[in-house]
């Protein structure tokens, strides 16, 4: 498969523009020269193609672009041109909709980003849907899946190193004894998971492993079908070992879901 590469000598932003307004002109909408422009060029220039385009035409190219294209097609044009936090909003949006897989594309978003760029797509979500992303899964979720997820997305957690050692002994306690008791959506539970540092998450999951014998997931995993526990345990990993938890989830994408 060819791979899609920025030029090394790019049109000036306001040629661009003018190019993806005549693509929208006609009967049809020239689709090859939309991919032509919005898929040779990185983020940035996509970027100043929309403020351009904006101020020639009054239009936010995003609008034009939804409204002249249809199904998969302007999924994937709309997912090129939009920055991050408009990326995983627009995402987010969409997973809002489905009937399967939403609640993992939401747990995704919040415990692979940063606390900062989280909060830039609850803001782009904010800007772009007018309502918070935090009403849409609380709408569209429900038990114990909203009851996890809706603090996993507001979410501002603390970014350092710090670790507090004696918290992290106390709090693998408290997991243990829940999980043990199989209280899987205890509050405290989701207290510990959607509120703690990763760097402090990852030492009480290393005291938990030293202390009890086993990896928490490990002792999570005693009820294969319960959908919930198959969330948790993804939360878990997807927080701590974010890398691991894609380079699993692409590997095994075929039959995921």
């Amino acid at each position: 498969m060819a791979s899609l590469k920025v030029p090394a000598s790019v049109p000036p932003p306001q040629e661009d523009a003018e190019q993806l307004n005549k693509a929208f002109k006609g009967w049809g909408t020239n689709e090859g020269l939309i991919i032509t422009i919005l898929a040779h060029r990185n983020a940035a220039q996509r970027n100043l193609i929309r403020q351009v385009y904006a101020e020639a035409y009054g239009q936010d190219l995003l609008k034009d672009l939804d409204k002249e294209l249809s199904n998969d097609f302007e999924r994937v044009v709309l997912v090129w041109t939009l920055d991050p936090a408009e990326r995983d909003a627009y995402l987010a949006n969409e997973a809002t909709k489905r009937f399967t897989s939403s609640n993992w594309v939401l747990m995704e978003i919040a415990c692979s980003r940063s606390s900062h760029d989280l909060f830039k797509v609850r803001q782009a979500y904010h800007a772009r849907y007018k309502k918070s992303l935090e009403e849409d899964v609380a709408y569209h979720t429900t038990g114990d899946f909203r009851k996890l997820l809706v603090p996993l997305v507001t979410a501002f957690r603390y970014e350092g190193e710090e670790v507090n050692t004696m918290l992290a002994k106390s709090e693998a306690k408290i997991l243990h004894e829940k999980i043990s008791d199989k209280a899987y959506s205890d509050d405290e539970i989701i207290r510990i998971l959607t509120t703690r540092s990763k760097a402090q998450l990852n030492a009480t999951l290393n005291h938990y492993n030293n202390a009890f014998g086993n990896a928490i997931n490990k002792n999570l995993k005693e009820d294969a079908d319960n959908e919930f526990l198959k969330l948790l345990r993804a939360t878990i990993k997807c927080l701590t070992y974010p890398e691991k938890y894609f380079e699993k989830l692409l590997r095994l994408a075929p039959s995921r879901r």
